[in-house]
């Protein structure tokens, strides 16, 4: 009998390679893809009692009754206790911190604070965040997941010093309020905005909105897309 699991994620690239998984492991899994923050409760998921939900890149509280009951796994772009909480990826690249680890946890009532099942290294030192993200994806659902079911590693409480990050806001977006010093900064800065569903680096003249992406380091310079936006007052 195949065992059952449910992949829970958002996200364009996730959601692709939700399909391929499910489609690659046919023979082995049945696979649910949710997608919807509204499929994932109790009543969907016990009528699929699987035995593993798998969250990458999940946005929202997991409820209770499912963490409770299920064996179920998140994934955090730090390397955990150190950054957790929201933005990771971009509290790292402020940091300067282009070296860490994808962990996989599993998920309880604190945020980020579950035992780890799995940790594999990182680097974010170059590219959007989007395509950051798309290479995370690739690690965590072709590497990461088949590893945890084939080999079912028992979970070890974090250890270290715990360091909590803050979820961004959309106004922390504006350049002309950011700690920009060099043309490193200014790199990071634009390109761990530039992914779908966030909010780009922007600075404004009057009504006009200038946002930044696909920032490129070309020798001595930057190169890029900006898109002018006409806002009301």
């Amino acid at each position: 009998m195949k065992k059952k699991i449910v992949i829970a994620t958002i996200k364009s690239w996730n959601i692709r390679n939700a399909y391929k998984f499910k489609e690659l492991y046919k023979d082995k899994y049945e696979v649910l893809v949710i997608t919807d923050k509204r499929e994932l409760n109790e009543k969907n998921i016990t009528g699929i009692n699987p035995e593993w939900i798998f969250l990458p890149h999940w946005s929202w509280i997991i409820p209770p009754e499912l963490y409770e009951k299920y064996t179920c796994v998140v994934f955090h772009i730090t390397d955990l206790p150190f950054g957790r909480g929201g933005s990771p990826l971009q509290n790292l690249i402020q940091r300067k911190i282009y070296h860490t680890k994808i962990s996989a946890i599993q998920a309880e009532e604190g945020i980020d604070t579950g035992k780890i099942y799995l940790k594999k290294d990182f680097y974010i030192g170059i590219g959007s965040a989007e395509e950051i993200f798309i290479a995370a994806s690739q690690i965590i659902f072709f590497d990461m997941i088949p590893y945890i079911l084939e080999n079912k590693p028992i979970p070890q409480t974090q250890e270290g010093e715990v360091i909590v990050f803050k979820r961004r806001k959309p106004k922390e977006s504006n350049l002309q309020k950011a700690e920009i010093k060099n043309l490193d900064d200014f790199y990071d800065f634009v390109r761990m905005l530039d992914a779908e569903g966030y909010p780009k680096a922007f600075f404004k003249i009057n009504n006009l909105k200038i946002e930044f992406s696909e920032v490129h380091k070309k020798s001595n310079k930057l190169v890029g897309r900006f898109e002018v936006v006409y806002e009301e007052n």
